[in-house]
């Protein structure tokens, strides 16, 4: 029997990856040809997608983008065979976009059947909570800390001292709870690891609540991600099936529990003590820190609030060792970063890299430039409230601290590049009214500030007093920046800055670049 492998990722059904699944099965059946199909998730080079893969003795033979139309072709050149064809790609994992990546926590994703927990196990799954099982939870803190990994959502904060503080609080319950609100334009690296290898999250979370004593997780996750929870609630049932979830993981006597909760839509419970709010049933405002989570978090015990992508990380730390993890990247940006690339460009996709690479070699070298063929004017990195990156910081190294320098956020990794057409005036109003939709409203700098920011800007843009409107936005920034309560009021200066300093001209201000 053949196997083929189509994604059942998002981004692959929206460009008719069902269709063409379907279409395969309907005319391998009716040419007497015995074919299964297992729906794995995305390798992440989405031009490609709906991407088909088939299993031969020489390893996996990749085809795309394949449509319904070509599956005729196909079939009769001998696709379940591996043979060439004008769609034939050879072997995807030897396509320059993704051999030169250092897959550690996507290594899975595209590779297995995201809901079967043998093919988790057998492709070196749960490795990692085997190893936490025979530690004592403050070994298995430690390896999270010598790993030098920090929070993959945006604020990089050191995943082993928060991890540390929850296990030294004192509490009859603890709890861990992944933020999986990924609300940033140009991210999905959250929602690829929840469709495409949802195990691997799943392990990350219980090896947690090893590490500091929790006995219940909860997994937050975005209203828009429908397909994430089939596939997040198939593999916990499996899990506690196997024995993976319970009161008795694995015969070790040791409890977690662990289940999906949905939330509504508001971006602002990206922010985790909104989000634990929320998680609480009440509405989502931001909470006054401190206290921290850590400290008094979900029903006011102490709480890991950890990024999908954080506590994917984790399986391979503990199977491999924080050593190994730490040998790559650079500084004090550890490990491995998976890059979402969007908008204008040619090759967009998942690629995860290890820290130290440049903007211009992944635009560039990997990306193939804009899609509309023109120059890249600017990259906004690290969602709606990142900093619009100018061509002359494309040779910034990818490292929490070098983007910083700059003015600018790593964040998420996510990257939306725009070409030459773009108004970068019109994107900062975007940004104050992004802000002004989203706020949670419990703070004057963001609440208020945002409305006259739209306001500001808009006279900037008609001439009105342009020199006294700039002055005055500057010092709106500056209040925002230093009086929000949370990064969604703290954030949105970024993008209205970073566009005012480096295109001055989209808002006509003929001054030189600040």
């Amino acid at each position: 029997m053949a196997r083929l492998f189509i994604s059942r990722d998002s981004t692959a059904l929206s460009l008719g990856a069902d269709n063409v699944a379907n279409a395969i099965k309907q005319q391998a059946d009716s040419k007497g040809l015995n074919v299964e199909i297992v729906r794995n998730g995305s390798r992440g080079l989405f031009w490609l997608e709906p991407l088909v893969e088939v299993e031969t003795a020489q390893g996996r033979v990749a085809y795309g983008p394949v449509q319904v139309e070509d599956i005729a072709s196909l079939l009769d050149g001998g696709l379940l065979d591996g043979t060439q064809h004008p769609l034939c790609l050879g072997n995807i994992e030897e396509h320059p976009f993704f051999k030169n990546q250092h897959r550690l926590t996507f290594a899975r994703v595209g590779l297995t059947d995201p809901v079967n927990i043998e093919d988790y196990i057998a492709h070196d799954g749960y490795q990692g909570l085997k190893n936490a099982l025979n530690l004592q939870p403050a070994d298995i803190v430690k390896h999270v800390t010598d790993s030098g990994l920090r929070g993959r959502g945006g604020a990089a904060f050191p995943t082993g001292i928060k991890w540390n503080t929850v296990l030294n609080a004192p509490a009859d319950q603890k709890y861990i709870v992944c933020n999986a609100d990924e609300g940033d334009s140009g991210t999905f690296s959250d929602r690829m690891i929840m469709e495409g290898d949802p195990f691997v999250l799943i392990e990350g979370m219980t090896i947690a609540g090893l590490a500091v004593g929790a006995t219940q997780g909860y997994i937050y996750l975005r209203i828009e991600y429908p397909h994430a929870k089939i596939a997040l609630n198939q593999a916990i049932e499996s899990a506690y099936q196997q024995g993976y979830l319970g009161d008795n993981i694995q015969g070790s006597g040791k409890t977690f529990h662990l289940e999906v909760r949905s939330g509504a839509g508001a971006y602002v419970c990206g922010e985790e003590t909104s989000l634990l709010e929320s998680l609480e049933g009440k509405r989502g405002l931001v909470r006054f820190k401190p206290p921290l989570p850590a400290i008094v978090g979900l029903f006011g015990k102490p709480t890991i609030v950890n990024n999908v992508i954080s506590l994917a990380s984790v399986p391979i730390i503990m199977d491999k060792g924080g050593d190994y993890y730490r040998d790559y990247g650079m500084g004090r940006s550890r490990g491995t970063l998976p890059l979402q690339i969007a908008g204008n460009i040619k090759y967009p996709g998942l690629f995860e890299v290890a820290f130290g690479m440049t903007l211009r070699e992944i635009l560039y070298d990997y990306c193939g430039g804009s899609a509309s063929g023109r120059p890249i004017r600017a990259v906004q990195v690290g969602g709606p409230l990142g900093a619009y990156m100018p061509e002359s910081q494309f040779d910034t190294p990818l490292d929490y601290e070098a983007f910083a320098a700059i003015g600018a956020v790593l964040g998420h990794g996510g990257m939306v590049v725009h070409d030459d057409t773009t108004n970068l005036a019109d994107m900062a109003r975007y940004a104050m009214e992004f802000c002004v939709e989203e706020s949670c409203g419990k703070c004057t700098p963001c609440r208020i500030g945002s409305v006259r920011g739209v306001e500001v800007i808009d006279r900037i843009i008609d001439n009105v007093d342009k020199t006294k409107n700039t002055e005055l936005l500057r010092d709106l920034c500056d209040t925002m920046l230093c009086g929000s309560l949370c990064a969604m009021g703290g954030m949105t200066p970024y993008p209205v800055l970073s566009a005012l300093n480096h295109f001055p001209e989209d808002f006509g201000i003929e001054t030189s670049k600040a």
